[in-house]
Order: structure tokens, then C-alpha cells, then sequence
């Protein structure tokens, strides 16, 4: 039976990923929905900041690149048996004009990270009046920056059945590598940073839900909203509950479902059935969906 690593994580942060500039003014990366407009974090800057975090904090080598003509891709000797980056998020490599290429698809798939607030088109003023006033009162830039502080939410999936093995070039690990590779994604999701424009954002979860299913289905992605009151924010519960309850190749998704979430966020945690045993803080969360991959690569 195949084994899917699924989890839906928010976190809160802020002006996380520009877009195009138009003259002076620098834009969010946006989106509309429902006549309304939300700032997100595309998949593509949340799996660098990913890979990022586990060469920096972890020391994970970097897969080399090269080139093949004009296309900037990994080099073709490298392999999932040195790099873990490429045995997550896959890799393609050519070798000539009219060679046939190799493609290895990721196994980690991320969506994009989308605001759960709109953006009421708030704007940063901003110049560069001290460079100026140091160098004599010369010409200052003025510029204006798009805003935006709020919680995000991003699913990731993993097929747990692919990990460490690549048909390419004959390759399959020990089960002990494969679960410090998964390992090794949960922990930078967890600590999970990102620095832009001099500023340093954390975007580890203040709450995550997910487990290990047998289907690839990401269950809680386009699930999670969020309700806010005078004095309390509240994760609307029917949707999840829902899911929950659904059932798939005889399988119940809430028996295999664990929920992680920091303490004074969100008022109405009890209101997920999930029992309280499932109930953990995020380190609890990581903790546990390891300890369920000892069981899947016994």
C-alpha cells in the first residue's frame, strides 16, 4: 500500500515575496479571489528558503549545476545518493541538442503560500533621506513599498514510497538514509526562515495538521480559514471536521490525523475533533509524524 506524508501548516509574517516594479512603487506578489485581493509566497521561494534552511542550519551539500546551452539545470553527475535536494524536489538533465533528456519528478510537492487576510492596499513610504543628508543633500530616491502582515497558509505532500530510490540511475537507498532525508524536510519546515529586503521572517507554524495517508490526496490544502473576533482568532472548523470524517481505501483519515499548534493563537482548538492525545504542540507534531516513519520504513 503507498504512504503519503500530507500536512497543511500556517504561519504569520509579512511582505514575503515581490513581484514586477512599476516605476517607484514595488508590488506584492497577488492574487484575486471572491473580488478580493491576497499577497502569497509562490511555491518556487518557499522550496529555496527550504533547501536554503538545510544547507545553512544543517549543513545539507548543495547539488552542483551546470549548464546545457542555454539551460541552467543540475549537473548531470549528480546524484540522489550524494544530494538529498534532488531525491526531494527532482531534477531534469540533458546532454546535448537532440539528446533525450532524464527526469526525476519531485517527490516533495509545495503549494504556493496564500495570505488567509486581504490586502487593503497598504503602502510603505520610503527614501534613502540618510545616505542623501551624508553625502552632501544629494538627489533622494522616494519610493513606495506594498504591505502586507498576515497569516499564510501552504500544504505540503510527499510520497514516501519514492524516496531514495531513483530508476535513473539504478539507485535505491537504506531505509535508515531515507528517513534522515525526510527527517531532515521536517525539520527545516519547522524552523523555517526567510531574509528579504533586510528584513528576517519567520515562517515556522504557529499550527499544523496532517499525518501519513494512503492516498496522495493533499486533504487539508484550500481547507483552512479563519474567523476573526474582537479578542479571539478562530480556525473555522466544519471544513476540517468534514474531512476528517471522510474514509479512503478503508481508511478513516481522522485515525491517522495529528494536529500541532502554538498555545494563544487560536481560541477554539477543542472545537477540532481530533482526540486530545492528537492534540500537541509543534514540536509534539514533528515528533510524532517521525516516530510514524520508523514504522513505514521498518
Amino acid at each position: 500500500m503507498a504512504n503519503y506524508l500530507t500536512s497543511t501548516v500556517i504561519f504569520k509574517a509579512g511582505n514575503l515575496n515581490y513581484g514586477e516594479s512599476s516605476a517607484n512603487i514595488i508590488s506584492l506578489k497577488r492574487l484575486s479571489f471572491q473580488g478580493r485581493s491576497y499577497s502569497y509566497i509562490s511555491r518556487q521561494a518557499l522550496r529555496y528558503d527550504i533547501v536554503r534552511i538545510m544547507n545553512e542550519e544543517f549543513k545539507m551539500p548543495l547539488t552542483p549545476v551546470g549548464s546545457d546551452g542555454k539551460v541552467v539545470q543540475f549537473d548531470a553527475s549528480a546524484t540522489i545518493r550524494d544530494y538529498p535536494e534532488i531525491d526531494l524536489f527532482g531534477y531534469m538533465k540533458t546532454a546535448g541538442e537532440g539528446s533525450r533528456g532524464r527526469i526525476r519528478k519531485a517527490i516533495v510537492r509545495l503549494s504556493d503560500a496564500i495570505s488567509l487576510e486581504p490586502w487593503n492596499n497598504d503602502i510603505d513610504y520610503g527614501n534613502n533621506m540618510g545616505l542623501s543628508a551624508r553625502g552632501g543633500n544629494l538627489e533622494n530616491m522616494i519610493f513606495q513599498t506594498e504591505t502586507h502582515r498576515s497569516f499564510y497558509t501552504y500544504t505540503l505532500t510527499v510520497d514516501l514510497d519514492k524516496v531514495g530510490v531513483d530508476q535513473n540511475d539504478s539507485i535505491t537507498l537504506d531505509n535508515q538514509d531515507k528517513i534522515k532525508r525526510i527527517c531532515l524536510l521536517l525539520d527545516s519546515i519547522k524552523m523555517l526562515y526567510r531574509d528579504i529586503k533586510g528584513r528576517r521572517e519567520d515562517l515556522s507554524p504557529v499550527f499544523v495538521i496532517g499525518g501519513i495517508y494512503n492516498s496522495g490526496n493533499p486533504f487539508f490544502y484550500n481547507k483552512i480559514e479563519l474567523i476573526f473576533g474582537r479578542d479571539s482568532i478562530k480556525i473555522r472548523p466544519e471544513p476540517i471536521n468534514e474531512i476528517l470524517d471522510r474514509n479512503f481505501n478503508d481508511q478513516n483519515i481522522k485515525d491517522s490525523t495529528y494536529l500541532g499548534h502554538l498555545n494563544g493563537i487560536f481560541s477554539n482548538i477543542d472545537e477540532i475533533n481530533i482526540t486530545d492525545d492528537k492534540k500537541l504542540n509543534i514540536e509534539g507534531f514533528f515528533n510524532q509524524i517521525k516516530t510514524n516513519l520508523n514504522n513505514i520504513y521498518q
